[in-house]
């Protein structure tokens, strides 16, 4: 079958379009013939090194298809060996794409339990694009943050996969949504999704400006932060409020100033995608209807791996990049 593979570590060029052996079979696992994979920021990590894939490797961690076995049309969840808590993933977690060949293929080999029905109203760039971004955000939202119909809720980078998603999530729970941007296309974006406002984060006052589009002046109730900029984020949320970081591909490092935040009351919520449990309550929410497809900012073909990754580390994009096996 056809796939990309990485022989090295680097920029987007060591992403080569070849040949390669057909997914091995074991017992519990299935092989799904891919109609679409998603790209995420996870996989430049993976093409950089960052986790350590044994070479050669084949990234990539969403993916919609059709099993091999029954013929039923399923999207991947990409948490794979989460285990039976639900408050953490056991030892063994890794996501799609890390250590097990990915969805950057024809075709691919998961564990059952990674399986469920494409959403019937989706495409299939539109399912491809869930489940990372998806399960991610409604983990944050819904089973960390335990964000509720009234609440208020700051999004930091709007644009993104990740926070698109959790815009959608929110508006479908009654949230009221405001987001920090780096363009005022992006909040225009933002604003046709349903967010309620919001400001560039592009000068350094930024959280006092966000601050004061809050519904009472005085804070938000939950901030999702999948950027980094927790310690300036946080200088946006309401006494007793919920912050929740979920990413780091602008700062990896954060100083906070220690006794405002324990006066504050605050609550911090570290996660990261989430599990099969996860996975059916953001399903459920999407099969209300109420939850918007992904967006989808381009399709390229598998082969053009390389020049997607390009266009991802960009940066400029609203929505999702897809590849089409």
């Amino acid at each position: 079958m056809k796939a990309i593979v990485m022989s090295e570590f680097g920029g987007p060029d060591v992403l080569r379009y070849r040949e390669i052996d057909e997914p091995v079979t074991r017992t519990g696992w299935v092989t799904v013939e891919l109609r679409a994979s998603a790209l995420n920021w996870h996989d430049v990590l993976v093409r950089r090194g960052r986790y350590g894939s044994r070479l050669p490797h084949t990234p990539g961690a969403d993916g919609a298809g059709v099993r091999a076995d029954t013929g039923e049309e399923v999207v991947i969840l990409p948490s794979l060996f989460w285990g039976d808590r639900i408050d953490a993933p056991s030892p063994s977690f890794e996501i799609l794409g890390d250590r097990t060949p990915g969805t950057y293929a024809q075709r691919v080999a998961v564990p059952e339990e990674c399986l469920a029905l494409k959403p019937a109203a989706y495409s299939w760039e539109e399912a491809a694009a869930l489940p990372l971004v998806g399960v991610t955000s409604y983990r944050a939202l819904v089973t960390r943050a335990g964000l509720g119909a009234g609440e208020s809720l700051l999004i930091i980078g709007a644009g993104g996969g990740v926070s698109t998603m959790a815009l959608s999530l929110a508006t479908a729970l009654g949230a009221r949504t405001f987001v920090t941007a780096s363009s005022e296309e992006k909040l225009a974006r933002a604003r046709d999704s349903g967010a309620c406002g919001g400001v560039l984060h592009e000068q350094d006052d930024w959280p006092a400006h966000v601050k004061a589009l809050s519904p009472d002046g005085n804070g938000f109730d939950v901030i999702l932060d999948p950027v980094g900029l927790w310690d300036r984020s946080v200088q946006a949320l309401r006494p007793g409020g919920r912050i929740v970081v979920l990413g780091a591909n602008v700062a990896e490092q954060a100083t906070m100033d220690v006794r405002g935040f324990f006066f504050g009351q605050y609550s911090l919520l570290g996660t990261t995608m989430g599990g099969p449990s996860d996975f059916r309550g953001l399903l459920h929410l999407v099969s209300t209807g109420s939850v918007a497809a992904p967006t989808i900012a381009g399709v390229y073909p598998l082969g053009d791996a390389a020049e997607a990754h390009r266009r991802l580390e960009a940066g400029g994009e609203f929505g999702k990049i897809v590849l089409a096996p």
